[in-house]
């Protein structure tokens, strides 16, 4: 196994959440291909794009030196989704994400735990003092799961791209005693 140097490994109540490996890469291949990314791909989608797209997700942590953290059982290193801190240049705001990438995985609350978890990270060790989602309006599951986490709906907000839909979800700051910097 090859990580990311230094990289942190976060670990929930069930979760282990780490830094995505090139070993990843089938599981997020299948999930692009599927039915399941339709919120998130391209339209004009296919294996080379879906690479390009993970990369971008492992050259996150080389850049910016953090990023998403994809998320498995403890114990089992089944990568199920992925949730964490998102920042890509040219982003009007820093963005707590997360997908579920297996199907195995919906409706058991892991996306919840692992975005908590990963929003936590940002406040305490990244010191961010907010953050936001972005969400495609039909996303009906994601905004759920923004609303569950307590983020509001921003309509004045910027959006990434401003041709096409997208909802902001304003996450709360962080309680003073999360260590969050001003």
């Amino acid at each position: 196994m090859i990580l990311l140097s230094p990289t942190p490994i976060l670990t929930t109540q069930r979760l282990t959440l780490r830094a995505p490996m090139g070993s990843d890469w089938p599981a997020w291949r299948d999930f692009a291909a599927s039915d399941r990314s339709r919120f998130i791909r391209p339209k004009d989608s296919n294996d080379a794009t879906a690479w390009r797209a993970f990369g971008h997700v492992i050259g996150h942590w080389a850049m910016r030196g953090w990023g998403m953290f994809v998320f498995c059982l403890q114990g089992d290193d089944t990568p199920l989704g992925m949730a964490g801190p998102w920042f890509p240049e040219g982003w009007p705001e820093r963005e707590i994400g997360w997908t579920v990438w297996s199907p195995v995985a919906e409706g058991k609350g892991y996306a919840f735990e692992a975005a908590k978890a990963a929003r936590a990270h940002a406040h305490g060790a990244l010191g961010w003092d907010g953050a936001v989602s972005y969400i495609a309006p039909d996303n009906r599951r994601s905004i759920a799961l923004a609303e569950r986490l307590g983020a509001t709906r921003d309509d004045a907000a910027p959006v990434p791209h401003p041709d096409e839909p997208c909802l902001v979800y304003r996450h709360p700051s962080p309680a003073p005693s999360q260590g969050s910097a001003a």
